[in-house]
Order: C-alpha cells, then sequence, then structure tokens
C-alpha cells in the first residue's frame, strides 16, 4: 500500500512542477533544480526499509551521482553553436548519461 502513496506524491509532485513551467519558468526551474527526488527517495527508502546504513549508503551514492547527472545538459549548453534542435540534444543528453553511469559505478566501487 505504501508504494501507491509513493505513486500519488511524486506524480503530483513531477505534474506541478511541469505545469509551473509554463507559468513561472523561473521558479519552476528553481524547484526543479532542487534535490526534490532525492529528499522523496531518501524518506520512502527509509519508511520502507527502515535501515538507517543502507539508507547513508543510498545518499552517498546520490552525492556522487549528482555531479555526474549534470552531463545530460551539455547539448542543450552547446545547442546554439552546434545549432541542434530540443529532440536532439534530449538524446545526446541521455547518451551522456550512460557514460556518466559507468563513472559513477567506477567511483562507488573504489569507495
Amino acid at each position: 500500500m505504501l508504494w501507491i502513496g509513493k505513486i500519488i506524491l511524486s506524480s503530483i509532485v513531477i505534474s506541478f512542477v511541469s505545469w509551473l513551467s509554463g507559468k513561472k519558468i523561473g521558479l519552476a526551474g528553481f524547484l526543479t533544480a532542487l534535490p526534490l527526488t532525492t529528499l522523496l527517495a531518501l524518506a520512502f527508502s527509509q519508511l520502507e526499509w527502515n535501515n538507517s546504513s543502507q539508507s547513508v549508503e543510498y545518499a552517498k551514492s546520490i552525492f556522487v551521482a549528482v555531479p555526474l547527472s549534470l552531463l545530460f545538459f551539455v547539448p542543450f549548453l552547446l545547442s546554439g553553436k552546434l545549432n541542434l534542435n530540443f529532440w536532439t540534444c534530449y538524446a545526446m543528453g541521455i547518451v551522456l548519461l550512460g557514460f556518466g553511469y559507468f563513472i559513477h559505478q567506477s567511483i562507488t566501487t573504489i569507495t
């Protein structure tokens, strides 16, 4: 039953920020940049598994992943110079996230 609550709350947050992007893009961008997913996922994980050491390791993994996840935005930053449309940037960003994942795996297995 907990998963239904998690789905509903997550859906509301994502839907609200998406809607807000059409009204107040600056505020929507700021809210999206907040670690909303991280806040929700860490709390949900702790509530579901009640394992503090697992939740701490999860948080450490997220800490390593956050800078790597910014690779997704690199094509968007270069879109003007490279004349890229949205979907090309989006696809390239996903590919870069794949590379970021392998870097993340390398870093987290070392530590």
